[in-house]
């Protein structure tokens, strides 16, 4: 039986002015602070309930001050420098690659991301704006990571183009919103609580 992937959670620490900045406009720098904290807190709680292995990569602080806001038990990786590409290049596989910023991910979405790793190679979970809120692949796969249009909605079609190029079979999960612009809150008014 294959190993379980490793969930990788890619997260910033929640430094006013630092995160979310497209939400500053409206919330203040601390307000969209405050939103990025909840939404790495509830995904954190997903990947926990997901009873898969995982690990929290890191950016913005030390590993000491994440493992004080996420708990010491959590497994912390630094992101390393480079852009979006060079940082998921060094995650090893098998692994679940996922954004922090999708406020209806659920434990489930996760596992089902690792129920078709064991079917397929590759596994996406796409989010409305045109990229990916999840990645999955069990094994290495450099031609996913660089030179993409990172933050653009050429993410997603981008990433299905290069694994059909290299005959890799993949899987798609069911699409998300995520949670970048102001008017994305309007479906989580929680988080603004």
């Amino acid at each position: 039986m294959a190993p379980l992937p490793t969930i990788a959670l890619f997260a910033k620490f929640p430094r006013a002015g630092q995160v979310k900045t497209r939400l500053a406009p409206l919330l203040g720098e601390e307000g969209a602070a405050r939103v990025h904290r909840r939404l790495v807190e509830r995904t954190m709680a997903k990947v926990r309930a997901s009873g898969l292995p995982f690990a929290v990569w890191y950016s913005g602080a030390q590993a000491a001050d994440f493992a004080d806001w996420l708990g010491h038990d959590v497994p912390l990786e630094p992101q390393g420098e480079g852009d979006l590409g060079d940082r998921l290049a060094r995650v090893p596989a098998p692994a679940i690659v996922l954004g922090a910023d999708i406020p209806g991910l659920t434990a489930e979405h996760l596992r089902a991301a690792a129920r078709a790793m064991a079917q397929v190679p590759a596994v996406i979970g796409p989010a409305s704006d045109g990229g990916y809120y999840l990645l999955g692949f069990t094994r290495e796969m450099p031609f996913l990571w660089h030179q993409m249009p990172w933050g653009t909605e050429r993410v997603l079609a981008g990433t299905e183009a290069r694994l059909q190029q290299h005959k890799v079979a993949y899987r798609l999960l069911s699409e998300l919103d995520d949670c970048d612009r102001p008017e994305d809150l309007a479906q989580w008014p929680e988080l603004l609580e």
